[in-house]
């Protein structure tokens, strides 16, 4: 449908996009053409000018391109971990604010990555972005950046609904996927002429995640919420290229391996360790817990091939009887120091180089630090429970001084760490998307040295079944898994990491659960959804 716009328009068409969102597909439409028109469409950037020591790579420049001169400023910037997401909404904003097209802008993003944020647009893009303090109301600065824990509660939310905003930019924008959620609801209400999502996994659990952020940037291009899920789940192929087709038009994905730029080498290594004689003789009776406590026997063996703090910890917290806790507590106290500590202490010291220790429990990173400080190596902590100061002072702590950064998974969320080239797995996660996630940590844009990546693995345990059963079978560092949480979402299943203990937990042996294995990767292999998801922004 061609839709003609006569000058004499142009200005109540204006003020319609400014009060996004809307669920009027025609006047969304319309209020774009308009955006189009003011928009210069030239395909050259004239804030590099400005930007002197910033070079862009080809896959950020095609980027931003496609965002300012086909999505008129609203998409989802969905790139691998590591491709420069934060880069190419710096020159869209930095391009649209040289061409005066806007003023006003509220960047939303976890709490951890304010400050970051705000030395990047400052420093990089020469962009006065100011984090928000309670201290100064919203409307005191231009570009503000803020938590969205902070901005959704009163009476701070009531104050941004009320303002209108030229661009609106939301980092880990992931964590809008339930539209049940107060994030949501509170993100779907914020006017904004541009709008910017960044998220690495823009589908992590069900497809229907993918419709909830269309709708915030591009409000009723999918249609409504049943008639998508009715076509999504068609087998009639042309429904479903119509649905990527639309996905497309406000979605970009990049992924490493379609990239044109030489990205340093990824070396992988899997360093083996024996249990002790006492260690093996406990794991062996957690295994045997089976039969009465097959609902925390796994755990206990995942956490015993972790460190004796971690089952401890869950033993003590159990509601099993008192005899039978204390029983197990007291054979934990008498073992002796952890093998796979006493193994990564070792080799930490032979590599003698900043290197990162990704692990699975809070108790085991306290050990782990302790034990490494006996050892002379200076080491820093850091988990999603910290405040942003200490977060930002452990980064500094480790690129300045410590050798040894210990995180958990929920702590390494945004955390750009490409100074160091080490990365040491102490415990694998059993969703290998995790694995990928930590490695962007440092194997992304700016790293100039080959990353090393190194799994310590317990040999004849549980933590050998994860090797044999997931990355040994699974190439992980293809494709797929660039592509694997999508891949899974169609096939309604919802955590990989679940589907995997269910097979564990459920095979007599070990053949048998690499059977198991094998059947659902070849699922996942073979299944049309991965070819039809694959092309979705190829």
């Amino acid at each position: 449908m061609n839709i003609v716009i006569h000058d004499e328009d142009l200005h109540s068409l204006d003020q319609d996009l400014k009060q996004y969102p809307t669920s009027d597909w025609e006047t969304f439409k319309q209020a774009y053409t308009v955006s189009q028109m003011k928009m210069n469409s030239k395909d050259s950037l004239t804030c590099m000018q400005y930007l002197p020591d910033l070079e862009l790579m080809s896959h950020q420049l095609d980027a931003v391109q496609k965002v300012l001169h086909q999505m008129h400023g609203r998409a989802i910037l969905a790139d691998e971990v590591g491709l420069g997401k934060t880069i190419e909404a710096g020159v869209i904003l930095k391009e649209l604010m040289v061409k005066n097209l806007v003023k006003k802008v509220l960047i939303l993003v976890p709490s951890s990555l304010i400050r970051q944020w705000e030395i990047e647009l400052q420093q990089r893009f020469y962009i006065p972005a100011k984090a928000k303090h309670r201290s100064f109301p919203w409307h005191a600065y231009d570009v503000v950046v803020s938590s969205i824990d902070l901005a959704k509660k009163e009476p701070h939310a009531s104050e941004i609904l009320d303002q209108e905003y030229d661009m609106l930019i939301i980092d880990e924008a992931h964590r809008l996927k339930n539209p049940k959620t107060r994030n949501y609801q509170f993100v779907k209400q914020i006017k904004s002429t541009y709008c910017l999502l960044l998220t690495a996994t823009p589908i992590q659990n069900k497809i229907d995640e993918i419709y909830y952020l269309m709708s915030i940037v591009r409000p009723g291009l999918l249609g409504d919420k049943q008639s998508f899920k009715r076509t999504v789940r068609t087998e009639r192929q042309d429904d479903s290229q119509a649905i990527q087709t639309l996905v497309k038009q406000s979605m970009i994905r990049n992924r490493r391996a379609e990239t044109t730029n030489e990205w340093t080498k990824r070396d992988i290594e899997t360093i083996r360790v024996d249990f002790t004689k006492e260690e093996m003789e406990f794991y062996n009776t957690l295994e045997s817990l089976n039969v009465n406590h097959s609902f925390t026997s796994l755990t206990l063996q995942r956490e015993i091939c972790s460190s004796r703090e971690a089952c401890y910890e869950t033993i003590r917290h159990s509601e099993w009887k008192d005899e039978f806790k204390n029983e197990l507590m007291t054979q934990i106290e008498q073992l002796p120091h952890h093998s796979k500590a006493l193994k990564t202490v070792e080799f930490v010291k032979s590599l003698n180089e900043k290197c990162i220790i990704f692990t699975e429990y809070k108790s085991t990173q306290i050990y782990l630090q302790w034990l490494l400080h006996q050892n002379g190596i200076f080491s820093v902590t850091f988990n999603g429970k910290f405040r942003k100061s200490k977060k930002d002072w452990m980064v500094q702590l480790f690129k300045n001084k410590a050798q040894v950064l210990i995180a958990t998974d929920a702590g390494g969320e945004g955390l750009n760490l490409q100074f160091c080239n080490h990365m040491i797995h102490y415990d694998l996660p059993w969703n290998p998307m995790k694995l990928e996630q930590r490695i962007g940590r440092i194997h992304r844009f700016g790293q100039t040295k080959d990353v090393n990546i190194y799994y310590m693995v317990l040999n004849n345990t549980i933590d050998e079944r994860v090797l044999n059963l997931l990355y040994d079978k699974l190439d992980l560092f293809k494709d797929v898994i660039g592509e694997l949480d999508q891949i899974l979402s169609q096939l309604g299943i919802n955590s990989l990491e679940q589907e995997i203990e269910d097979i564990v937990k459920e095979s007599r042996s070990e053949k048998e659960a690499s059977i198991k294995v094998d059947h659902l990767f070849s699922v996942i292999s073979d299944s049309e959804v991965e070819r039809n998801i694959a092309n979705e922004s190829s």
